[in-house]
């Protein structure tokens, strides 16, 4: 997970990037976890969440950027995407006259709609391209902002969409796992199994976890999968009986309602003595929690968050999706180069610089193939933090 070497960027006045880049373009993201500076207090604003138009605009400044959502999508991730629209919204107004113009386009949710919208914003003048959230819209924005030099910082958690001048923004199953592995190795724990949902997220959290266990030095005993149907998760955990022994940990991705857990116990692995390690929708669960009051999980630091959503609440009317927070974060960094960083501030240089930035999760940067690291918390199932999230990244990992 690491770069090999941090680099390091002059400024036209000789500061460093990571003197500039965590100071002030962190401090510039208001009221960020962790920065020095306090966002404003809630003001007053428009009512419960609309779509914005298709073609609208944020700001009136002199550098253009495009933010490509699913506006007209309909469900899921319409409703998602005018929340985000309102936290790009919310942003610029925070930063206090940034010197940006965020021209918003409507992809439609497709990779045809998104190449649409990409190519319109470049001919309208855009330096780069926020978005967009949909895997799919990812790869067909990136087939022409690419070609025509523009970088794109989108929000989905695909990472085969990631690429070179494609960096994603998201909390990707890879960094969780990757931190709560991290978290156990250096706990003593050296034998693993894994008890993952037979599913397309499952398949993904398995390879994430076996690399990382392969790359701590411990080994993997035992993955058993369990079918979504609840009436296969108890005959699935039974197979696992037999390596109650063996095992120092058990990876369980899943635990929505804490049968998969439950199911393990009743198969004979005694979770209060095996470590249970989980992922961030533990967050707020309470049935997992109970099912393993001990299980770990990583996941962002929450007081941000909070921060953030009072203010969103107090501006447009109704509680944020947890999402919003990656175009709050992305606008209010790219406010923050434009104003410190002169012509250079959208070079590959600036956007993967090793130090990283700080925003309302925590610390995050972007490696240069585009996939994201983000600075997470470990936290036991009831909420407590056990491992605060890190303030910086150090020797280049």
């Amino acid at each position: 997970m690491a770069e090999t070497a941090k680099r390091r960027g002059g400024t036209a006045n000789g500061t460093t990037l990571r003197g500039l880049l965590i100071g002030a373009a962190a401090i510039a993201l208001a009221a960020c976890s962790g920065a020095n500076v306090q966002g404003p207090g809630p003001t007053a604003g428009p009512g419960p969440v609309t779509a914005a138009p298709p073609g609208s605009t944020i700001g009136t400044g002199s550098v253009k950027i495009a933010l490509l959502l699913p506006l007209s999508a309909g469900g899921a991730a319409g409703n998602t995407a005018a929340v985000l629209r309102n936290a790009a919204e919310m942003a610029v107004a925070e930063f206090q006259g940034p010197d940006i113009t965020i021209l918003v386009k409507d992809d439609g949710g497709t990779a045809a709609g998104a190449q649409a919208a990409a190519q319109a914003a470049i001919q309208e003048g855009a330096e780069l391209v926020l978005g967009p959230l949909l895997a799919e819209s990812v790869r067909g924005a990136a087939a022409v902002a690419r070609p025509a030099g523009r970088p794109m910082i989108a929000y989905s958690t695909d990472t085969s969409v990631a690429t070179r001048g494609v960096y994603l923004m998201s909390f990707t199953p890879q960094n969780t796992v990757d931190r709560i592995v991290q978290h156990a190795t250096q706990a003593g724990k050296r034998s693993y199994a894994a008890f993952i949902p037979d599913s397309a997220f499952g398949q993904v959290v398995q390879g994430a976890f076996q690399e990382a266990v392969s790359r701590s030095g411990g080994r993997v005993v035992a993955i058993e999968k369990f079918p979504l149907d609840p009436s296969g998760v108890t005959a699935a955990a039974a197979r696992l009986s037999g390596i109650a022994g063996q095992i120092d940990a058990i990876f369980v991705p899943d635990p929505y309602d804490g049968a998969a857990i439950q199911a393990l116990s009743t198969a004979g692995i005694d979770t209060r003595s095996v470590q249970v390690l989980g992922v961030g929708p533990w967050v707020g669960n309470t049935a997992a929690a109970r099912a393993a009051p001990t299980a770990l999980y990583a996941a962002p630091d929450e007081a941000g968050f909070r921060s953030f959503s009072e203010r969103y609440r107090a501006r447009f009317g109704q509680d944020p999706a947890r999402i919003a927070s990656l175009t709050y974060d992305s606008v209010s960094l790219i406010a923050a180069l434009v104003r410190t960083q002169g012509s250079q501030r959208f070079s590959e240089t600036i956007l993967t610089n090793s130090s990283g930035f700080n925003g309302v999760d925590g610390l995050f940067r972007f490696r240069a193939d585009g996939t994201p690291q983000r600075g997470l918390a470990v936290l036991q199932a009831g909420g407590r933090v056990v491992s605060p999230a890190p303030r910086t990244f150090t020797g280049g990992s």
